[in-house]
């Protein structure tokens, strides 16, 4: 990861010093507009967070770090260009590191067609914390650490294609090396470890064969959109890896990312006094697409349904309900011990609730996961206060609940944390 940030810092600090100085030998005033047009932005945070139970596989502290980021943009006739990186020291890993966000070149050399290249934070889909069509990276431990949520998004590293008509939209997305999720290790937050039969932390942390060759394990991904009627439709193809480990290796040693294809679809837009989002994905596991090897995840079928809406002044609700329904479910079962096969369907419900105080500066806000069939609790309470134009302050939790260890939010309950952060902007 270290190395790939380097080679895209130099690369892209060649492209934005290099390029502008060759053409400055034809036009004088090229580099100088370089300069008149750089907009620096960024921020200095404090944010600290504790588990409030006990947890003997991971330390006390789930989040001590202070983080400096800086943003830094430009244009010039022919592209734009943008540089935003995180510096930071973290305490609970007891190191300093540094965190490429962006880095990337934007140009449209149509009318029809935009191009952008080089690291960048890519979405799209309907759902809200929930992810079908979108097979970008994500980074789930400061997810659940407490870090902002805009660190859910991990970056890629990739060319993105956009080419507009009045026919329809089409985003293409090409990914030469595979980027896979900033995933749940027990480096920082204890899951449950199948092969060890319970609960495990930084005494089993997960190690990984992952595909990382340049060119050959690329990733790529399309979506064809277009608004009708203010509903905007989408179909959506991706071909790649399970972005999490999804298998394990066959002497059980490695987990591993199979090869996976996605196709699906989505609609939004106005039902009744809100907005209205269906989504649907079909996972087709490449590797085991007959689901007789139990160490492959299964092909699955998932189906999203969404609606929020202002329910009254500056207070905002939504609800989603989703599905996860594993396909050759008999032949998993047959081959997984007894005891240790999940069941068929996994279902998940939403809430999101956004009360905003005080001229808009005081912000209230909890999304609540529940999983009637795992039985299973994720909450996420935050308060965001501005006290200035360029000082806000924040507390917030991640709370689990869950009758099994084995489940999904389940396995996280001794990682229940509260954090408060600090963060000055400028």
């Amino acid at each position: 990861m270290r190395k790939t940030q380097r080679l895209i810092t130099f690369i892209l600090l060649f492209v934005v010093f290099s390029l502008p100085l060759k053409a400055q030998e034809e036009s004088d005033n090229d580099f100088d507009l370089l300069l008149s047009n750089l907009d620096v932005h960024g921020f200095y945070e404090i944010r600290s967070g504790y588990r409030i139970r006990k947890d003997k596989y991971e330390k006390d502290m789930s989040i001590m770090e202070q983080r400096f980021q800086v943003e830094m943009s430009s244009y010039l006739d022919w592209a734009d260009f943008k540089v935003k990186g995180d510096v930071y020291g973290d305490l609970v890993e007891e190191q300093a590191d540094f965190d490429l966000r962006e880095a990337f070149i934007f140009t449209r050399p149509f009318s029809f067609m935009d191009i952008k290249i080089g690291r960048q934070i890519l979405t799209w889909g309907t759902g809200d914390l929930i992810f079908i069509n979108d097979l970008f990276p994500k980074d789930w431990q400061s997810f659940f650490i407490g870090r902002d949520t805009e660190y859910l998004k991990a970056p890629s590293d990739a060319l993105k294609v956009s080419l507009f008509s009045d026919l329809a939209n089409l985003d293409v997305v090409y990914t030469p090396r595979f980027d896979h999720d900033r995933f749940i290790s027990g480096e920082r937050i204890s899951y449950w470890n199948s092969n060890l039969g319970r609960i495990a932390g930084r005494d089993a942390v997960v190690h990984t064969n992952k595909p990382d060759r340049w060119f050959r394990d690329y990733e790529i991904a399309a979506r064809l959109y277009k608004n009708i009627n203010n509903y905007e439709y989408a179909l959506y193809a991706y071909r790649g890896y399970w972005k999490s480990p999804g298998g394990q290796d066959p002497t059980g040693t490695q987990a591993i990312f199979p090869d996976l294809n996605v196709y699906g679809a989505s609609v939004r837009g106005n039902v009744a006094k809100g907005i209205g989002n269906l989504e649907f994905g079909y996972y087709e596991s490449d590797e085991d697409q007959s689901g007789h090897t139990g160490r492959i995840n299964n092909s699955e079928l998932r189906f999203l349904a969404g609606y929020s809406q202002e329910i009254g002044k500056n207070f905002t609700g939504g609800i989603q309900y989703y599905v996860e329904h594993m396909l050759d479910y008999g032949q998993y079962k047959d081959s997984m011990p007894s005891g240790l096969d999940r069941d068929r369907d996994r279902h998940l419900v939403t809430f999101r609730l956004t009360k905003l105080l005080m001229n808009q500066n005081l912000r209230c806000s909890l999304f609540t996961y529940f999983s009637p069939s795992d039985k299973d609790v994720y909450m996420r309470p935050n308060v965001n206060y501005k006290a200035t134009d360029n000082l806000a302050l924040e507390a917030g939790a991640n709370i689990f609940f869950g009758d099994y260890p084995g489940t999904f939010f389940g396995q996280f309950r001794n990682n229940t944390n509260i954090y408060t952060a600090v963060r000055y902007s400028f």
